[in-house]
Formats: structure tokens, sequence, C-alpha cells
């Protein structure tokens, strides 16, 4: 790292703090320090911001405060809405039933399993179209009357598609069916106006889009009932206790609050270097590279693709020592890599599964930076190609 000039095309995994975030946040770390539950005036003060942030993060959602809950991470709001939704429902009238997709995030998809396999409920697990879409008529297909939860992510993590996430919802009005969206790589590239989207629950990271890592939020639709998989305290309306983290809730709204005055120009920004980065990725590999997820309804800074008999760990440990941070969908770090799943699901074949690349752009990233990982990425493949021929 010393010797060379680094670039980030990761940001899909997690962004750096925006300074106006950092500034929101510094005081409730050595003025604002008390405890949010206190009744002094220290723990006043601290649940007065904590107070202002879930209302701040409300009005941006189109939201009431009471519908706002703070977790600890993205993948707890995920957490707490499948299982919370589906123990509430077993024990409320006996539903037992979970419809959820082949490309979730596994804080879906392995709570959605382990909810089968060591708590016994019934778990329809869809397909998903080659460009790696939910079809609604799939979802409408899946509802039985025993059905509690319908959870089918905004975008999909790895391959950057879109999902029909308002139609789904419709679908699961209808039926009378809760529906849960996790929207964390999407939450800062469109708006969401909860009032009319039906949607009953929502989960957010605000690390995606410059704010900070410790936190994540759960939008949960007034009169949703919950199980809490944590016990203790009677913090966030009893659904997760432990001591209110302030300067996260307030780095939280801040976050959302500069992603959504700003997200015109940073998608345009966004999506300006990522149609460069198809079209030319795509033209310098036409036999041994295509784009993977849909051409058109993908997340603005998202490019991804797969390479034919390319190993996908091996192309990121070649271009981190050429000096790019990006990823790939493969599950080892090192060694044989595990095919990808999502990869499988949108029906490519051996050949193509275990050699997936993300590379996804953010608010620092320059045409420059671009450039220059176009240029290098022929040379990263070719010393590949020669080192391991086929």
């Amino acid at each position: 790292m010393r010797h060379k000039q680094r670039i980030y095309l990761d940001y899909a995994a997690s962004t750096p703090a925006h300074p106006d975030v950092l500034a929101a946040m510094q005081p409730h770390w050595s003025e604002i320090y008390g405890n949010a539950s206190a009744t002094h005036e220290y723990g006043r003060l601290a649940s007065r911001a904590l107070e202002r942030a879930r209302r701040q993060i409300a009005d941006l959602l189109h939201a009431q405060p009471s519908e706002i809950i703070f977790a600890g991470c993205g993948s707890e709001s995920d957490n707490l809405a499948v299982r919370g939704a589906l123990l509430a429902a077993r024990h409320r009238d006996g539903r037992n039933h979970l419809i959820t997709s082949a490309i979730e995030h596994s804080a879906v998809l392995s709570t959605a399993m382990q909810l089968r396999d060591l708590f016994d409920f019934d778990l329809t697990i869809l397909p998903v179209d080659a460009y790696g879409r939910v079809r609604p008529a799939d979802v409408a297909a899946a509802i039985r009357p025993d059905t509690a939860l319908i959870s089918v992510m905004a975008a999909n993590n790895e391959i950057g598609t879109l999902q029909p996430v308002c139609q789904i919802g419709q679908i699961a009005r209808q039926h009378g069916v809760l529906f849960h969206t996790d929207a964390i790589q999407a939450a800062a590239v469109r708006d969401w106006h909860m009032d009319d989207l039906p949607v009953d629950m929502v989960s957010i990271a605000p690390h995606k889009f410059y704010g900070p890592k410790g936190v994540g939020v759960l939008f949960v639709r007034d009169g949703v009932d919950l199980v809490p998989i944590l016990t203790g305290g009677g913090q966030e309306a009893g659904l997760r206790p432990g001591t209110s983290n302030v300067a996260f809730a307030v780095g939280a709204a801040k976050a959302m609050e500069l992603a959504a005055s700003e997200m015109g120009r940073r998608n345009a920004h966004y999506q300006k270097l990522r149609d460069l980065i198809i079209r030319e990725m795509l033209a310098a590999f036409p036999d041994d590279c295509i784009l993977t997820g849909h051409p058109a309804k993908r997340l603005p800074h998202n490019a991804s693709f797969a390479f034919r008999h390319l190993s996908g760990s091996d192309l990121l440990t070649h271009l981190d020592m050429a000096g790019f941070a990006v990823s790939s969908g493969s599950a080892c770090k090192s060694g044989d890599p595990k095919p990808s799943r999502v990869l499988q699901a949108i029906g490519l074949g051996p050949e193509w599964t275990k050699g997936g690349l993300r590379v996804t752009v953010g608010e620092h990233t320059s045409l420059t930076d671009v450039e220059k990982f176009l240029a290098a990425i022929p040379n990263v493949v070719a010393k590949m190609r020669m080192l391991n021929p086929r």
C-alpha cells in the first residue's frame, strides 16, 4: 500500500463516513453522553437527540416516528423483521409459512433456513429469472392460507438487480400477508414514500451511504406485531433492548438526510461511471465475460460480471495487488471458491459461477479512477490465463 495509489471500487460493501455525518455525531461522544434511558438532564439531552434522529428519518421516509426502530446493523434489522414477524404470527393465529427468494442476502436467507430447520416453519424459496428478478406471479402462486410473511429484497447486493417491490407489495396486501423488503442496497437510490408504498417493513444500513457502521434502521408499519429477538430493557418500543447508541442514530439520520438531498446528483454520477465500466468491460472481453443482473433495472452504482473459467477470488487478489479494491460473488476469499448461489440462481453454468466480479462506484470515484481500472484489468486477466491455462 505504501508503493502504489489504491483505488476503491467496493462502495456496495461499505462507504466512508461523510464529514457532515462525523460532525453531527461528534457531540454525542463527549458532550451529550448520557444514557438516553436515564431520567436526569444528561439522559434527557441524549433522549431528545435520539428522538430527533428518529423523527428526521421518519420524515424522510414519509412515516411516523413510532414506526422507526434502531438496531445494531442491517443484518439485525433483517433478523428482527423476519424472525419477529414469524414468531408473532405463529403465536397469534398459527400462521407458519414464509416466502422469500433464492437471491436474498444471507441475513434473510440463512435466517429463513434456520427457522425452517430448527423451528419448524414452512419455507418457500422462489426462483428468479435470468436477470435475477422475482416474478410477481410466482409470489402470488406461493401464497397459502398460513402464509405469514413475504421477504424479497429491493435490490440484489451482488448483481444489482432491482426487484418489483411495489407489485409484490400489492399482491401481499391483496392476500393479507405482511411484506418485508431488505432495502440495504437500495435505500439511498430511490424515494421511499411509506405512506403509500405497500410494504410493511423496510431494512436499512446507513454505512452503505456514507453513514456509520454499527447501526441499522427498521421501518415497522404501525399495527405490525413483532416478537423481539433480543430480550432485556424496553428500548426501541421493547423491540431492541440495549443502551441506545445515540451518536450512531444521529449519524444515521444525517446520512439519510444527505442521501435524500443529493440523490439526483449522486445517481447521475454513479450511472455515468457504471455505464462506462459495463460498456468497456464487455468490449474488452467479448467472449469470456458477461454482464450479470438486469441491464437497465439495476442499482446506479453497480456493474457486475461473470468470467468464464476464472476464479473470482483469485481475480480479486490480483486486482488488489494491482491497487484496486473490488469484490466478487465468491463465498471464499482464498483457495478454491464455492460457486456463487446468486449466479447459480440466474441459471449460469459451472464455467461461470466461480468467476463473479462486482465493481461499485461512489461519491469519491473519479473518471480517472475508472479509466485506470479499465486499463489494468485486461493485463490482470491475461496474466491469470497464462498462469492457469485451461
